[in-house]
């Protein structure tokens, strides 16, 4: 998948995983010493998009954790 393809891809569609493969791939591109300056903004663009994403699903994944606990801890106070 080249980078035009993945910008098409909403990050949703790609799921965490692919939204991380798919930074690593800008990071690597912005690495490289040929770095296409036409295409620097867009790339800067994806990645924050790609960033906001991540940092949804983890939080929303802390506060499903954060349930969970609180929940077996309830459980635990009821069986005693």
């Amino acid at each position: 998948m080249t980078a035009s393809d993945t910008d098409a891809v909403a990050p949703e569609e790609l799921g965490y995983a692919g939204a991380q493969d798919e930074l690593e791939a800008i990071l690597s591109r912005l690495e490289d010493d040929d770095v296409d300056i036409d295409l620097l903004a867009r790339d800067v663009e994806r990645a924050a998009e790609l960033i906001r994403f991540c940092r949804g699903r983890i939080l929303a994944a802390r506060g499903d954790v954060e349930r969970v606990v609180a929940d077996l801890s309830v459980a635990a106070e009821d069986e005693s």
